[in-house]
Parts: structure tokens; sequence; C-alpha cells
């Protein structure tokens, strides 16, 4: 193999771009997850096989997967990428300002009820001069803190399998039984209401759609596939246009309730189903930041949700931790 090494920055972004797709299996949730465009991500990887006169990829699988050379890569560009991380953040601590960047992955359903009060307590308590935002699923969270592309994230999983985290609670919260305002039909019992309308859900591909999956065989109910979706603006606006009934937490409820969708909600008629949010930063590198940023994103959904939605929604809320 004859290596002909990238000399330039785009050396750092062709690794970030692999790392990122090895562990997405998926050209396109890589190329969002750095931000460029699927062509882009793919032209970066091209130029990482030609550098070094290689396959890293095997294209032919689903997912994608590296290749014997690939893996050898991958985990040369980890360190390499770890390295580099280390090193902005040891930099970042030096001199009066001591968090100078800072990369946040949020929950794509609380996303845009955080941003404002949370850039602000960054800004203004800890003076963060760079704050980046990333919206997003559970899984993408993943990516993001192994491979140090986010400092934190505020997410339904607290990552408890990855070492050198740590962890603070935002809230756990109850799921609902979200109807059309129109509907009135029965409520009491899932099987009747599955008989009047079908269960807009979440897609698989996310957690909260695998975990209701997982609540409803344990109620050994089989329910019919009949929408799909990954965003909970989407489920909402199904199920508010009479198009099916679903199953949320408040939270996931927040931006349907804010733009005013005709949505009914009630306890949801089985027990067992909730979900904890959690903060999740790199261990001893962000001081007091991590728990402020718990605290004042518990203090701002806990008013959306009692705003919007009431004694059903503050009831929900089935454990708050002390403050």
């Amino acid at each position: 193999m004859t290596e002909k090494p990238v000399s330039d920055a785009n050396l750092f972004k062709a690794m970030e771009t692999f790392v990122t797709l090895v562990e997405t299996g998926q050209m396109t949730a890589a190329a969002r997850l750095v931000g460029m465009t699927q062509s882009a991500a793919s032209q970066h990887i091209a130029n990482l096989e030609r550098a070094y006169d290689t396959t890293l990829i095997d294209r032919s699988s689903r997912p994608l997967k590296p290749t014997q050379t690939g893996e050898l890569m991958f985990r040369h560009a980890t360190r390499v990428l770890n390295a580099v991380a280390d090193l902005a953040t040891d930099m970042r601590h030096k001199g009066q300002q001591p968090i100078s960047r800072l990369r946040v992955g949020m929950l794509a359903s609380i996303a845009t009820t955080l941003s404002v009060p949370l850039v602000q307590l960054a800004k203004e308590r800890f003076g963060v001069g760079d704050m980046t935002l990333r919206a997003g699923q559970s899984g993408d969270h993943e990516t993001l803190l192994r491979t140090k592309q986010a400092d934190m994230v505020i997410s339904s999983n607290p990552f408890y399998d990855m070492d050198g985290l740590e962890r603070y609670a935002v809230l756990q919260e109850a799921f609902l039984l979200v109807l059309p305002a129109s509907h009135t039909g029965p409520t009491d019992r899932l099987e009747d209401i599955l008989a009047h309308l079908p269960l807009v859900r979440f897609a698989d591909t996310t957690s909260v759609g695998r975990q209701t999956e997982q609540h409803l065989r344990r109620l050994k109910l089989k329910v019919p596939r009949v929408i799909q979706a990954d965003r909970s603006s989407m489920v909402t606006s199904c199920v508010a246009q009479g198009l099916g009934f679903t199953l949320l937490t408040p939270s996931l409820l927040i931006d349907g309730f804010v733009e005013q969708m005709p949505l009914r909600i009630r306890p949801l008629p089985v027990a067992g189903l909730s979900r904890r949010i959690t903060v999740v930063a790199r261990e001893k590198e962000l001081g007091e930041l991590p728990p402020e940023f718990a605290q004042v994103a518990r203090q701002t959904m806990v008013n959306k949700i009692e705003r919007h939605m009431g004694d059903v929604g503050k009831k929900a809320i089935v454990d708050l931790p002390e403050s």
C-alpha cells in the first residue's frame, strides 16, 4: 500500500466523517451529524481512501461496515480525534474565560423549549463565547459523545455503558394517552380505542418507538403499524387531524400544544410506561455548568407542561430530583 497522507486540515474532517460513518452505519446519518451534505461526506471518505490507497468501507453491506483496513483506520482516527478534542478542552480551561466553546446535543422534542434559556444561562452565568446546539434522537447523542463532537447532551438515554461521564437527572415523566380533540369514543381501554382509531407511533428507529413497542408486547397487544414518524411534531399533527391516537410524554407534547394543535390528553389507562431525561456531560470538564443546566431545563419544562397541559400534564411528572 502506498501511503500518501493528506497534509491539510481536511484530514481531520475526513477522519471525523469516517469515524461517524462507522458509528452510525449510514452515510445519511453520518453527514447530518458532521453538518454536511451526503455527497460531501462521501467525498471525504473517498479522499481518505485515495490518500491511503485502500478501501475503508464495505459498501455492499447494510448497514455500512468498515473493511479490515477500515477497522485499523477507525482505531487510529478515534485516537487522533480524541487527542485533538482533549487538547481543545485543556486549552479552553485556561485564562479568565473557563468555557470558551460549548457543544450541546439535545432531544429534538425539547430543543425549541430549552434553546433560549440554556443559551442565556451558558453565556450570562458561565461566559461561554461559542455555543453550538444540535437537535436529534438519543442514538445521535451516543455518536456525538463517543466521537467527542459534543461536550454535553440532554437525552432520554443516560449512557451508563460509557465511562468518563457525569449525569444529572432532569425529570421522569409518564406517558399519556393523546387523542384528537374531536374524539368522542372510548378512552378507558386501549383495546377499545384501537377498535376506533389506529395508533400513530414513533418509528422503531427511535428510543421512544422501541420503548412503546416493548410495552405493547408486555400488554400482549398486537397493534398494526399504520403511521410511523421520527419526530413528535409529525406524530401530534397526525393525531390532531384525526388520523389516529398516540402515547406520548408531556415533554414530547410541548410543541404541539404551543402550536395549539387540537389534542385531548388523558392519563394512560395502563401503568408502567415512562421515560427519564438526563443531562450527560464529560466528567469534570464543565464544572458547575451541567447541574445548573439540568436545573434550568427542569424548571423550564415543568413550567411549560403546567401552563399548556394543566393537572394532567403535571401529574404525569412522576419523579423530580431534589434541587
